[in-house]
C-alpha cells in the first residue's frame, strides 16, 4: 500500500462524499452517546417567600450606605493624591478641592441614608 498525502486523498470525489456522512454521522453519535439531561424532582418543595417590606427597606440602607461610604473613601483618596502631585499646579489644587468637596458630599449622604429611607419607609406605609 502506498501512502497518499491527505491533499490528495481529500481531493477524491469518494472521499469528500465519504467525509460528508462521517462527520455527520459522529456527531449524532456523540450526542446520542452523552446522558440525558437530569431534571429536578416535582415533589420537591421550593420556598420562594419574599421578604417583608422592612427588611427589604432595612437591605436596601445598608447597602446604600455601604456603598456611599465607599465611592466617599474612594474621592478621599483621589483627593490626597491630588493634592499630593499638585506641586502648586493651581487647577490640579482646584481638581484635588472637588474630590474632597465630593468624599465629603458621600459622607453626608451615608449618614443621611437611614433618615431618607425613614421617610420612604412612612411614604409607603411600611
Amino acid at each position: 500500500m502506498s501512502r497518499t498525502p491527505l491533499r490528495t486523498l481529500l481531493r477524491q470525489p469518494a472521499a469528500r462524499a465519504a467525509l460528508r456522512v462521517a462527520v455527520p454521522a459522529a456527531g449524532l453519535a456523540l450526542t446520542l452517546a452523552l446522558p440525558v439531561a437530569a431534571h429536578a424532582d416535582p415533589g420537591a418543595a421550593v420556598d420562594l417567600a419574599a421578604n417583608s417590606l422592612p427588611a427589604v427597606i432595612t437591605n436596601l440602607r445598608m447597602w446604600i450606605m455601604g456603598i456611599l461610604a465607599a465611592l466617599a473613601t474612594l474621592f478621599l483618596v483621589l483627593a490626597g493624591v491630588y493634592w499630593a502631585t499638585a506641586g502648586g499646579d493651581p487647577s490640579q489644587v482646584e481638581k484635588a478641592k472637588l474630590a474632597l468637596r465630593n468624599a465629603l458630599v458621600g459622607y453626608g449622604l451615608a449618614v443621611l441614608a437611614p433618615v431618607l429611607l425613614q421617610v420612604v419607609r412612612g411614604i409607603v406605609g411600611g
